[in-house]
């Protein structure tokens, strides 16, 4: 079918949206050639016409099925063109949040801008070995899949990350080199991988920024080389770089910064090393604060200033080095701060003692005055002479800027090489991997040379990667045999023509820069004269004559000529340089010795970098004729020459692409905005990979997957037993135009869209048959459900009929019986009514009368006193009148007279003007004067009678006031008298109230009383109840304490058992450091010396012998420290028969391996001694020497003493046996009769049964004496106990010492290291062996005594007896002390020469073959021959024998295990033997735990002289350590198996079909010859039970293992299952299980269902069932929600991001369903680890397994060559 007969109704296709770039919608209508609209219906129901284009009559991009969406594959799907490549990606990255994904040989990286858990170790553990298709998309595939090739393949490979700035190019590269550190590990302890990681905080630092699109932007270009020997170990590391920007150091843009070093020094300045910089905060500094923005959210600049430091320390840069490095930056950033003052145009000064240049001189050593002369000044150079000319202000501050840039640069170029020579391979390199991060394509709105480069770079990167697309689909073609046809794909050769080619752009600048008066305008209009209207790629803007227009791959480009020549000369005044030069400071003249180099016309630049400005800074031109300047390579030289390089470099490679994309500009987690995610696609090369597939035959499958997927399209007739001529046959019928496909060898070919069509036609099929199946089985049950129904209905007519007739005979029964009960109750009813409405009655009589009587008091008693209220009132108010009015009455007198007194004033004062009146006036003075002396004689006289009445009238106005007095007294007490009554009233009144409250109470308490005895009936009956369940609880209670016991003790079991494995894992480096320094000192005879000049460098960062054996000396102390803190957690776990002994085999082990190690490291140094070490100036090697001689003298000393007081404990012992067997004599002498006669007499009075009581009470009295004894020795016991306490803390004190020492030089460290710990140790060992020797002694010499005086007694009870027997002889010679064993046949032991012991050894576990012993002999027969070897030295009580032969037992099969531990069968042999020598030694130790399990004669066989509790311990480490062994064997064995059994393979074959793949083929799920299956599994599993089985291992441990195994299974499977979208799908659950039912099935047949193996399986089983569940509704969730519970919340979340429908029938997980499921579990609290930690081992106990096998019935065989043992 054509693509124009695709489009019919219904379909689905893509058109052109200027908002989401491509929109979705469904054809209304089939489209019929000639159509020029199409009738369209998008997504959101709104319908339209869309267009044609009439020109090109292109028709819209089909939509592919939704079963394709969101393939890890971009090839996979089956139309390949940009709208489907951008639907899938973000498809993947919002709904699935998958930010990887395939575009054939390139892996897409979105950055999700948050942090992802998907980088772990566990993660990369998953990854490493795995097929690049097998797994989900991820940067450790393509990290594997490179470091698989290199190993394959024998060639160099190369991975190319490329995007813009912002979209994860740096993490993304860092990743990659994380791998392969992680993965392939170093060659040697040196640790080269942590400092190739380590050069990456370093480069970051110096060379990345925060700009306004990253906050840890890279601004220069890399390509590190990780190299690898022929074991594919890495082995050194080489960096090159490109394109600094070294403008950032002198000017940031808003919101930007400069290097992250600057901000950490300024943040770090306070440090008492960088007082001497003189640094404060960076607002302060010119070259730091002109961004704006000097702190990034969530970044400490103080704490990445500590991590840069122990970088630059672990690269070997020494701290003087460091130091000056900090010197110059520190400098650079003074610098910044000089200024300028003009004093005229062209000429400027630096102010005289300028603080930032003084600072600045000093830090550099230069000299102050030369250096402001030369900022302000330049040198110009004639023919005849040399002039000094002042520059301006703006030349000054530009020449500056230019030397700052110029410091900075060569600084990052010696940084760089200095990284290299410390990551440099010390041995040859095989083979290596390249990572390329550099700068995408870019364009801006104003370009210029720095872009031009990039791009110009991008160029040349996109045709290396078209070619090696082109390439290999090439060879895919040839190699299936498809006729090959010319792809038509896009050559941007003329392209990098234009730009490097002679006269091309390049050439034409250098040619401009050479011009005395070259410039910017010159060279533009030469590209015009020369490009212009010649080469279709070159264009010029209309509006400009300054610009240029290029034609690139991804899209046009702008550049700005304004600047190229500057920047591509990239000068500086020479006169600068000089005075840096001559500077005092050594590092500082370093730095410019290469650029003497690069003057010289052959030398390259070194390591190929570039340094590149990019700014429009202009430096003052040096003299063209300049003999410096005449053969310098201009910048665009440089570069190019750089660039031919790393081409060939990755053309010598297998390439490997990365392009990242930048998702949005605003950092925003999981946006997608689909333009810029466009333009970024089209920019790096992935629609062309996409449109190159398409061109031919994208969509390619196997004959296999191809039959399995549409075999539902074949008739039974078509199926043929040759599958390539089966699918040959459906193909033609099914498609009938044969240019749409291809047959290959092993694949076919489809054109774009034929899988699309198949998937339909498969889907139509499928939808055809599913209809007929529902349509029968809806008939089926319909049929069924009827039939039931009528049943159901007849059987409920019976029954409801019947129901009826029962109800209606209750009804009327009922009916009568409520009618008399109605008659008796209407009665009591009516009569109750009566009696309540008469009490009623009459108490509301009594209550109205009484209310009525108290109103009719309180109403006169408020008349009375109203009355007496208003006589006060109406008195008060006419007193307040008439005293008003009276005022009133005077205030007018007094107005009027006034008035009148006025006009007589006023008459007089008119006659007294006149003279006559005058006169009158003297005449009548006299007379007047009479007159007014009479008047006051009147007026006194009424004075005195007006005195009088006012006399009388306050007589008579007292006299009524008494009386008034009276009478308010006399209405007081009226008053009170009524108050009291009616008080009385009211008392009387509440009494009545109270009593009858009372009466009321006293009734309701009766109620209560009942209803109490009715409560306390129940309450009883309840407790009972309530103590039922407590008791129930308590005993729930008691067994979930006990769970969590057991719980406690297995964290405690696995954190033993994982130190043990850790102290393994220590001694065999310590064996490889041990090689490795034997092969250093036997190298460091032969090699020369090393120069001179970088002895200094050299000898801080060579990893020498001295560092490695303080790292060693630091494991071992540290170890050591972690077992003395657990020893007492141990004691705890296993009860008190840990004893101190373990801890003095512990110590006395620890002091002869530190011992040997002395004196190995003794004679290393001494071989190894350099001249520097040797020379007078450093002496510490000879003197610390000289210490570990004296200290090893001190230890021999020690060990002296020890056996001194050895003998003087024994010769203790020796003399006080005497004194014991003296007073046991003497006790029984007091009781031991005279002679004959007394005996007679004695027995005649009966006075021998008083003699036999007394012998009882001596008895009694030794009893006790042995009881005080035992009590003391217990003390003593504690009281060692104590001191190894304080023991423990004096360790906890040495750690703290050794973290101090730890920060010492490396010399001071050695010796301060050595000295404590060999110190501590010997002290230790001697102290705790004397006192536990001492207490061994003690313990055997009371039990001798106690053995000596039983049978004291016994003879002297046999005497008595004898006695009373007159028959008898009495003197009778006395029995010995030490009675003689009596001798039998055999006693189970075996007798060996001291010095056959290694004979022993080698053929009893060397040598010995564990299948023949399996199979012909007895299990565990070497671990019964060993112990009865060990019997025999207990017999002899021979201490050393017993000793010697335990540790050469265990140290012989620690060499098998390492010799052979690889093979399970050896291992298995080994943990079978090694339990049952350790339960030997438990069940003939004579403790009673463990004696009851045996025969009376195996409990004669007991140890009698030793107590091996301490090898016991031994014993069980070693088995725990041979247990952790064989586990890592069988994951070793069964790891390949289990993702193909488990996953891959089709057990229930035809339930899933296989979905179309991408070019990253996976591993077929079908099972071809060589692949494994669930059979495989099963059969591994059942040769390990049985070779287990054999060997004759305890039943529980088998089931330990069986568990063990299991568990690797489940959790690798569900790995697995987690990176892998293509396996969850819901049929891919069925077959999980299935395959789970079938390892229960092996359970179940070998009994071993209580082992604790299904259990495991539980995490994966609850995955399966996720898969297979609904997964729609809320009802759906809380399903999932309960039913998951050994699922993580991550897990489940991932599980439901991944599922993928395999058909049509299918629905995908709504994101809003994975939003419910997370609300719902955020409350859960568990691990946010995504993979279950496949290498957990559980801790693993051994269980007292008593044998039943006598040891006098163990024959020897001759075939084990033991004939030199004889049996005792």
């Amino acid at each position: 079918r054509t693509y124009s007969e695709e489009l019919l109704q219904y379909a689905r296709v893509w058109i052109p949206d200027p908002e989401e770039v491509w929109k979705s919608a469904e054809l209304l209508k089939d489209y019929k050639p000639g159509d020029k609209v199409l009738q369209l219906r998008l997504e959101e129901g709104k319908d339209l016409e869309y267009c044609l284009d009439q020109k090109t009559k292109e028709l819209p991009p089909l939509r592919n099925p939704d079963i394709l969406v969101g393939e890890n594959d971009l090839t996979a799907l089956s139309y390949l063109h940009e709208p489907a490549v951008l639907h899938n990606l973000k498809v993947r990255f919002i709904d699935s949040k998958l930010i990887y994904t395939y575009c054939g040989i390139v892996l897409v990286a979105i950055n999700p801008y948050e942090q992802l858990p998907i980088y772990g170790e566990d993660i990369i553990n998953a990854y490493s070995g795995q097929n690049m298709g097998d797994m989900d998309p991820h940067i450790f595939a393509v990290a594997e899949e490179a470091y698989k090739q290199m190993a394959r393949d024998e060639r160099n490979q190369s991975i190319i990350v490329s995007g813009e700035s912002g979209a994860g190019k740096t993490v993304s590269a860092k990743y990659a080199m994380r791998y392969f550190a992680t993965v392939s590990g170093s060659a040697s302890e040196a640790n080269v991988e942590e400092k190739v990681l380590a050069s990456n905080p370093i480069m970051e630092s110096i060379g990345n920024a925060k700009t306004t699109r990253n906050d840890n932007s890279s601004r220069f270009g890399k390509y590190i080389e990780i190299g690898f020997d022929k074991r594919y170990r890495i082995i050194g590391a080489n960096m090159r770089t490109y394109l600094l920007e070294k403008s950032r150091v002198v000017f940031q843009a808003e919101e930007e910064r400069n290097y992250h070093i600057f901000y950490q020094l300024c943040a770090s300045a306070a440090l008492p090393e960088f007082k001497t910089l003189r640094l404060g905060n960076a607002n302060y500094f010119h070259y730091t604060k002109q961004g704006g923005s000097p702190v990034i959210d969530g970044v400490d600049d103080a704490k990445e200033m500590v991590n840069t430091r122990q970088a630059c320390t672990l690269l070997g840069i020494s701290d003087s080095y460091q130091m000056g490095i900090y010197q110059i930056l520190a400098g650079i950033l003074h610098l910044g701060n000089v200024e300028f003052a003009s004093r005229d145009s062209d000429s400027c000064i630096i102010p005289p003692k300028h603080e930032p240049l003084t600072i600045f001189c000093d830090l550099m050593g230069v000299e102050y005055e030369e250096m402001a002369h030369w900022l302000c000044h330049r040198k110009l150079a004639t023919a005849t002479e040399t002039y000094i000319k002042p520059i301006s202000k703006l030349h000054a501050i530009n020449a500056r800027d230019a030397l700052a840039k110029h410091i900075y640069a060569n600084l990052f170029n010696w940084i760089v090489d200095h990284v290299n020579k410390a990551l440099h391979a010390t041995v040859k390199q095989h083979s290596f991997i390249g990572v390329l991060d550099i700068y995408g394509f870019e364009t801006f709105e104003i370009n210029s040379f720095e872009q031009f480069c990039i791009n110009y770079a991008n160029e040349k990167l996109q045709q290396q990667f078209n070619m090696h697309v082109f390439k290999l689909e090439q060879e895919e073609y040839m190699k299936e045999q498809i006729p090959w046809t010319l792809i038509d794909f896009y050559d941007n050769q003329p392209c990098i023509n234009l730009i490097e080619a002679k006269m091309g752009i390049l050439d034409l600048l250098d040619e401009e820069c050479k011009m005395p008066k070259g410039s910017d305008d010159t060279w533009a209009q030469k590209l015009y004269n020369t490009h212009l209207n010649k080469c279709a790629l070159f264009e010029k803007p209309r509006l400009s004559n300054k610009a240029f227009i290029i034609k690139h791959f991804a899209d046009k480009v702008e550049y700005q000529c304004e600047g190229f020549l500057e920047k591509n000369k990239d000068t500086v005044y020479e006169e600068q340089i000089k005075v840096l030069k001559s500077s005092k400071f050594k590092l500082l003249p370093e730095l410019f010795q290469d650029e003497e180099k690069a003057i010289s016309p052959t030398s390259a630049t070194p390591s190929g970098r570039v340094p590149l400005s990019r700014t429009a800074v202009k430096p003052a031109k040096a003299r063209p004729g300049q003999a410096s300047k005449e053969h310098k390579k201009t910048v665009g030289h440089q570069f190019r020459n750089s660039l031919h390089l790393l081409m060939e470099t990755l053309n010598a490679t297998t390439p490997h692409y990365v392009r990242c994309i930048k998702p949005n500009d605003f950092k925003f987690p999981f946006t997608f905005d689909e333009k810029r995610a466009v333009q970024q696609l089209r920019a790096c090369g992935v629609l062309e990979t996409i449109r190159i597939s398409a061109a031919g035959f994208p969509s390619r499958w196997t004959y296999q997957e191809f039959f399995s997927r549409y075999r539902v399209l074949m008739k039974q007739r078509d199926v043929l037993g040759d599958r390539k001529q089966t699918c040959k046959n459906v193909l033609e019928k099914l498609i009938l135009d044969k240019d749409k496909y291809q047959f290959g060898k092993t694949k076919i070919f489809f054109r774009a869209g034929q899988v699309a069509y198949l998937e339909k036609i498969r889907a139509d099929k499928l939808r055809a048959a599913c209809i007929r199946i529902q349509k029968t089985i809806r008939g089926w049950l319909m049929r069924k459900k009827y039939v039931r129904m009528r049943k159901a209905a007849i059987t409920i007519q019976r029954y409801v009929r019947g129901y009826q007739a029962r109800c209606y005979a209750n009804f009327l029964r009922r009916t009568r019986a409520a009618i008399t009960i109605q008659k008796f109750q209407r009665m009591y009813v009516v009569h109750k009514r009566y009696q309540c409405m008469r009490a009623a009655t009459i108490a509301l009589q009594a209550l109205l009368r009484g209310y009525m009587a108290r109103n009719k008091y309180q109403m006169m008693l408020r008349e009375h006193k109203s009355i007496i209220i208003q006589k006060h009132v109406r008195g008060w108010l006419a007193r307040v009148h008439y005293h008003r009015t009276l005022k009133a009455i005077v205030y007018l007198q007094c107005c009027y007279r006034r008035m009148m007194a006025k006009r007589e004033l006023k008459k007089l004062k008119i006659e007294a003007r006149s003279v006559e009146r005058y006169k009158k006036l003297h005449i009548g003075l006299e007379n007047k004067i009479m007159q007014l002396q009479r008047k006051i004689d009147e007026q006194n006289k009424e004075y005195k009678s007006l005195m009088e009445k006012l006399s009388n009238l306050e007589i008579t106005y007292s006299t009524e006031t008494e009386k008034l007095r009276s009478d308010v007294e006399r209405l007081r007490m009226s008053e009170e008298e009524a108050k009291n009554a009616a008080n009385r009233v009211l008392s009387l009144q509440e009494e009545i109230a109270k009593l009858r409250k009372e009466l009321h109470q006293t009734q309701s308490e009766k109620k209560t009383i009942e209803e109490w005895a009715d409560k306390y009936k129940h309450e009883t009956e309840q407790a009972s109840m309530h103590m039922d369940a407590l008791h129930e609880t308590m005993e729930k209670k008691l067994v979930e304490e006990t769970k969590q016991l057991e719980l406690d003790l297995n964290d405690e079991r696995l954190r033993y058992q994982n130190l043990l494995n850790e102290f393994s894992r220590l001694e065999e480096r310590y064996d490889d450091l041990k090689d490795e320094m034997n092969l250093m000192v036997v190298s460091g005879e032969t090699s020369e010396k090393s120069k001179s000049s970088q002895a200094l460098f050299t000898s801080d960062q060579r990893p020498g012998i001295q560092e490695r054996f303080i790292d060693l000396l630091q494991l071992l102390i540290v170890f050591t420290i972690s077992i003395c803190s657990f020893v007492p957690v141990v004691g705890m776990l296993l009860g008190d028969r840990i004893v101190p002994f373990l801890q003095r085999q512990e110590l006395e082990s620890e002091n002869k391996k530190l011992k040997n190690e002395l004196n190995e490291l003794q004679k290393a140094l001494t071989e190894t001694r350099s001249p520097e070490v040797t020379a007078p100036g450093a002496p510490a090697y000879r003197v610390l020497l000289d210490q570990l001689t004296s200290v090893s003298e001190e230890l021999e000393v020690r060990k002296e003493e020890v056996l001194i007081l050895r003998s003087q404990l024994v010769s203790q012992k020796e003399a006080i046996q005497p004194k014991v067997n003296k007073l046991a004599d003497a006790l029984c002498g007091k009781v031991t009769l005279q002679s004959p006669q007394d005996y007679h007499m004695l027995n005649e009075d009966g006075e021998l049964w008083l003699v036999y009581e007394g012998l009882k009470q001596a008895n009694r009295l030794l009893e006790s004496q042995l009881q005080s004894q035992k009590k003391s020795h217990e003390n003593e016991l504690e009281s060692l106990r104590g001191e190894i306490q304080s023991l423990k803390e004096e360790n906890n004190r040495q750690q703290q010492l050794l973290a101090q020492n730890l920060q010492l030089p490396p010399e001071a460290r050695i010796e301060a290291s050595l000295q404590h710990e060999i110190t501590r140790l010997t002290n230790e060992n001697l102290d705790l062996m004397e006192q536990l020797e001492k207490q061994d002694k003690t313990v055997r010499k009371l039990k001798k005594q106690l053995k000596v005086f039983a049978k004291k007694i016994g003879e002297l009870e046999v005497g008595q007896m004898e006695n009373i027997s007159p028959g008898q002889i009495i003197d009778e010679p006395i029995r010995p002390v030490n009675i003689p064993r009596k001798e039998k046949d055999f006693q189970g032991m075996l007798e060996y020469k001291k010095e056959d012991e290694q004979k022993l050894v080698k053929n009893l576990i060397l040598e010995l073959k564990p299948r023949g012993v399996a199979v012909n002999l007895i299990p565990g027969l070497p671990a019964y021959i060993l112990f009865m070897c060990v019997r025999h030295a207990d017999y002899l009580n021979d201490d050393q024998k017993v000793r010697s032969l335990l540790t050469s037992t265990i140290n012989g099969i620690k060499k098998v295990l390492k010799k052979r531990g690889d093979d399970f069968e050896t291992v298995s042999f080994w943990l079978s033997n090694t339990c049952r020598f350790l339960h030997c030694l438990k069940q003939y130790s004579g403790e009673e735990g463990f004696m009851k399990h045996n025969t009376p004669r195996q409990n004669e066989h007991c140890l009698t002289n030793f107590d091996l509790a301490e090898y016991r311990q031994v014993l069980s480490d070693l088995a725990i350590q041979i247990y952790q062994q064989l586990v890592r064997v069988l994951e070793n064995i069964l790891q390949p198996m289990i993702v193909s059994g488990m996953l891959e393979h089709e057990t229930i074959q035809g339930v899933s079909g296989v979905k179309p793949t991408g070019l990253r083929k996976r591993t077929s799920s079908i099972a071809d010859e060589g692949t494994y299956t669930l059979d495989s599994i099963i059969r591994q599993l059942n040769s390990f039970h049985s070779v287990m089985c054999q060997h004759g291992m305890d039943p529980e441990l088998i089931k330990q293992v069986v568990k063990q195994m299991f568990y690797i299974i489940g959790a690798i499977t569900l790995n697995n299952l987690l990176l892998r979208k293509d396996m969850c799908s819901w049929s891919k659950g069925m077959q999980i299980r299935y395959n789970v039912s079938q390892l229960e099935e092996w359970l179940r047949d070998k009994n071993l269902m209580n082992s604790g193996a299904k259990e495991t399986l539980e995490p994966l089983i609850q995955a399966a069932q996720l898969l297979q569940v609904k997964k729609k509704t809320d009802e759906d969730a809380e399903a999932i929600c309960s039913m998951c519970n050994a699922l993580t919340t991550a897990q489940i979340v991932k599980v439901l991001n991944l599922y993928t429908p395999v058909n049509e029938f299918e629905e995908r997980v709504l994101v809003s369903f994975i939003r419910t499921i997370q609300m719902r579990l955020r409350d859960r609290k568990d691990s946010p680890q995504l993979l279950m930690d496949a290498k957990h081992i559980f801790p693993v106990t051994f269980p007292f397994n008593p044998s039943s096998l006598a040891l006098e019935t163990i024959q020897i065989p001759a075939s084990l060559g033991l004939g030199f043992i004889s049996r005792v």
